[in-house]
């Protein structure tokens, strides 16, 4: 299993209010601001906000993911 690597804290900290604000819908406004940026081309905020997109998911798992330690 491959779990995905995450460089910057700062995505955490936007998944962490995209949560607060939008609760489960949280990876949808993740997605959908991805989208946005696409069709403006900015590549850089395509890919943070996509970044934000994985973590919004992986904090709704209930359970742990990988090596617990």
């Amino acid at each position: 299993m491959h779990l995905p690597v995450f460089i910057d804290s700062a995505n955490y900290s936007d998944a962490e209010q995209l949560i607060l604000n939008f609760g489960e819908e949280a990876g949808l406004e993740a997605s959908i601001r991805a989208d946005k940026s696409r069709a403006l081309g900015n590549h850089l905020h395509y890919c943070k906000w996509r970044q934000v997109e994985r973590i919004c998911l992986l904090l709704s798992i209930d359970h742990s993911i990988g090596t617990v330690h």
